[in-house]
């Protein structure tokens, strides 16, 4: 960095990167300095959008010329390897969206790129920044709900109904052969991974209720983890909840323990009840309800930029991110084979900064 600014460039114009931009461009001691897009148009479209001076077609040409301290990914996971093995060649660091990748091999294969050339890379996995979530967590940390027995996560963003689901915003989620758990669930697995640990089984029923889709849009997934604690992810995109905005907290949580139970709603409210007692109290807490999922993406990029002005640890770096991988193989394969299946994963690598 020079002159303590951090120089981004991103690649990426689709529905989901106007937040990154947004966010990027909200930050102190940040300068983004390059858009790219295979649709030069829409790079300069955005380039004017977000007053970013340079607009390129070609990542390579966009880093070789531009030379950024960071590039965002904000592109499908088709894209990824070949995005990050261009940046690693150059030095950059880099943070990739979720899904991180096609498969397991091509996410081990860009952690490796990334080891070999001495990068950083980070994973853009939003829901742990949400801040319902940050709050829950340390509500957990805290103790007061006792031995965390159950969880449950009802996942229901409610836009997946009919033949036009999903093509104003994210077409491409129609044609995706796994579908809930590899776009959506994969949230979930890391929010659980952030409060609990690793998990060590998981056992999944999946279904498609949309026809028109090619990937699973519903179904269920039970975690086992340390300490008797059982928690449940129920997915289904067709479904929605008790919200004023479906894609705030995208469902609805409930974490129950031995002294209390917590509860989270639509609205990212708090809301916690000792056991024995009939009332619940609501937990209040300061949020921004600002664009997507109470302004996590800011938050997320935030943290990524608190890192490098005063060294702060990475959460969600590539080589930790690969166990949420190993967690989603694990609930594809334990439905396929309709049976448990045991996880043997390494406990959540804390990176140096």
């Amino acid at each position: 960095m020079m002159n303590n600014v951090l120089r981004v460039a991103c690649s990426g114009t689709g529905y989901f990167s106007q937040f990154h931009y947004e966010a990027w461009n909200r930050l102190e001691n940040v300068r983004l300095v390059g858009v790219c897009n295979r649709d030069i148009e829409k790079a300069k479209s955005f380039s004017e959008a977000y007053q970013i001076e340079h607009y390129y077609q070609h990542l390579d040409e966009m880093l070789l010329e531009l030379k950024p301290d960071f590039l965002d990914i904000i592109t499908p996971p088709v894209t990824h390897l070949n995005a990050v093995t261009i940046a690693a060649k150059l030095g950059i660091d880099v943070c990739c969206q979720k899904p991180f990748g096609e498969n397991i091999e091509q996410a081990q294969q860009m952690v490796a790129i990334a080891q070999e050339a001495g990068i950083k890379l980070v994973i853009h996995e939003n829901f742990r920044f949400m801040p319902w979530i940050r709050k829950a967590k340390e509500v957990i940390d805290s103790g007061i709900l006792g031995q965390i027995l159950n969880v449950q996560f009802n996942l229901r963003p409610g836009d997946g109904q009919g033949s036009n689901a999903y093509l104003a915003r994210q077409a491409y989620f129609q044609d995706m052969p796994k579908f809930l758990i590899h776009e959506t669930g994969i949230h979930i697995v890391d929010v659980f991974r952030y409060f609990f640990g690793e998990p060590n089984s998981v056992y999944a029923h999946l279904r498609r209720c949309n026809p028109v889709i090619k990937g699973e849009d519903a179904g269920t997934v039970i975690f086992q983890f340390d300490g008797n604690l059982q928690a449940i992810l129920d997915g289904n995109r067709l479904l929605d909840h008790n919200s004023t905005n479906l894609r705030r907290t995208m469902g609805e949580c409930q974490i129950a323990g031995t002294r209390g139970t917590l509860n989270i709603d639509g609205e990212g409210r708090i809301w916690f009840r000792k056991i024995d007692e009939q009332i619940s109290n609501e937990i209040h807490y300061e949020w921004q309800d600002e664009n997507f999922g109470g302004d996590c993406v800011y938050q997320t990029i935030k943290h990524i930029v608190e890192h490098y002005l005063q060294g702060s640890l990475l959460e969600n770096q590539g080589v930790e991110y690969l166990n949420n991988i190993l967690v989603e193989q694990a609930i594809y394969e334990s439905h396929e084979q309709r049976s448990c299946i045991d996880l043997y994963l390494h406990p959540s690598i804390k990176v140096t900064p």
